[in-house]
C-alpha cells in the first residue's frame, strides 16, 4: 500500500499536481471551485472537501470528473476562510483544530451553494459527495437536508450523525475501506445495522477489500497497481450511484 511507511490520519497520500478545469468563484460568504460541462444541464454535485480542505488538488480532480460525467460540480470552502489541515502539523493539536470546524454545522455554507446552483447554474438536482470529513458532512445532510437528491459518502466517520436516528431522508451510498485504521469495521456494522432497522430510502453500504482511508481520491491512478482496479471501482461505483438518483 502506498503511504503505510508515514500512515496518520486522514492521510493525504499521494497529492495530484493537478491545477483544475474550473474556476474559483465567491458565493456570498464563501469561495467555491467550480466546473461546469460543456453541454448544458439541470444536474449539480456538491462536493465536500476532507480536512486538507477545498483547494486540494485531489478533490478538484473528482470534481473535473464529475463534469466530464455531465454534472456542474462545486467545492466550497466549508470552512469559511479558517485554514485547512497541513501534513506538517502536529497531529497532537487536531482534536483542538477539528472542534472550530464541525461537519453538523455547514448548513448555512450548504443553502448559500444550494441557492447559487439554482439561481445562477440551472440546476435543478443536486446531489453530494464527500470524503472523510466530507464524508461525516454528506451523513449530517441525508438526515437533515431535504433539498438534496442524493448522496455519496465517502469514508465518513459514522457513529455521531447515527446516534440518535438513522432514518435517512435520501438515497444514500456508504463507502469504506477495509484496512481502514480510523473507521472500524464493527462500526460500520453497526451503521448496517441501524439502517437496516430504521432506513426507509434505498441506500448502500460497500467495503472495498485491502483499501485504506482516502484511497478513491488520494491516490494516482499509475503506481500502486494493485490498488488501482479498487480506485477505479470506487470512483466508477460514485458515478454510477448519482447518475441513478439525479
Amino acid at each position: 500500500m502506498a503511504n503505510e511507511s508515514r500512515p496518520c490520519p486522514c492521510d493525504i497520500g499521494d497529492r495530484f499536481d493537478y491545477g483544475g478545469r474550473g474556476q474559483e468563484v465567491q458565493i456570498e460568504h464563501i469561495k467555491a471551485y467550480v466546473c461546469k460541462p460543456p453541454a448544458s444541464t439541470d444536474k449539480a454535485v456538491i462536493v465536500i472537501h476532507d480536512i486538507f480542505g477545498w483547494q486540494l488538488p485531489n478533490t478538484r480532480y473528482i470534481a473535473d470528473m464529475l463534469t466530464t460525467n455531465g454534472y456542474i460540480a462545486i467545492c466550497p470552502d466549508f470552512f469559511v476562510g479558517q485554514e485547512a489541515w497541513k501534513p506538517s502539523n502536529d497531529w497532537v493539536s487536531f482534536h483542538e483544530w477539528l472542534k472550530t470546524r464541525d461537519a453538523g454545522k455547514i448548513d448555512k455554507e450548504v443553502d448559500v451553494t444550494l441557492k447559487y446552483l439554482r439561481e445562477q447554474c440551472g440546476a435543478k438536482k443536486i446531489g453530494v459527495i464527500g470524503f472523510c470529513w466530507g464524508g461525516a458532512a454528506v451523513q449530517h445532510l441525508m438526515l437533515k437536508n431535504p433539498q438534496l437528491k442524493t448522496g455519496v459518502s465517502l469514508y465518513g466517520g459514522v457513529i455521531r450523525f447515527f446516534e440518535d436516528r438513522a432514518s435517512l431522508l435520501h438515497p444514500t451510498f456508504f463507502i469504506f475501506a477495509e484496512k481502514d485504521d480510523h473507521i472500524p469495521l464493527e462500526e460500520v456494522s453497526l451503521l448496517e445495522q441501524k439502517l437496516k432497522e430504521n432506513c426507509k430510502v434505498d441506500y448502500k453500504v460497500k467495503i472495498y477489500p485491502g483499501q485504506t482511508h482516502g484511497f478513491v481520491h488520494r491516490k494516482r491512478e499509475d503506481i500502486n497497481p494493485q490498488d488501482k482496479p479498487y480506485i477505479e471501482e470506487g470512483r466508477k461505483d460514485m458515478i454510477n450511484w448519482l447518475n441513478k438518483y439525479l
